[in-house]
């Protein structure tokens, strides 16, 4: 059976480090990001790293590796989630998350899911929505 929960995450910290340019073209870069998750995700401080492409044209796409440790709907543990995000000109990230299989631990031991969030620039507080099974 499949849960459905909802919530806002925040950034605490984003720190990046450009890797590489194209003459013209994109750039790469590595973010290493500490969030605050909270609703049905209770996780106060993660640890988070992405893989980031610059185009030239302002658009761009990214991914990365998040570990959550605290509860989900109450229950204790932690498990890893698989981002894909991208933007374009409006520079709003649209991202969608999937649990890594086997990540889970605790209580979430047997967790899977996927959920989404979209950042939009400025926006201090995230909403995400997750649909999970244990």
């Amino acid at each position: 059976m499949t849960t459905h929960t909802t919530g806002h995450f925040t950034y605490a910290d984003w720190q990046e480090t450009a890797l590489d340019e194209a003459e013209g073209g994109a750039k790469l870069a590595r973010a290493v990001v500490t969030n605050a998750f909270s609703g049905g995700i209770e996780a106060p401080r993660t640890s988070c790293q992405y893989a980031i492409t610059y185009r030239s044209d302002k658009t761009g796409v990214c991914c990365g590796y998040e570990l959550l440790t605290g509860t989900l709907d109450g229950r204790a543990g932690s498990f890893v989630v698989v981002q894909h995000g991208s933007w374009g000109e409006d520079a709003a990230v649209h991202c969608a998350f999937e649990v890594v299989p086997g990540s889970g631990t605790g209580e979430l031991t047997g967790l899977t899911g996927s959920g989404t969030f979209t950042a939009g620039q400025g926006i201090t507080e995230i909403p995400y929505s997750f649909a999970y099974a244990l």
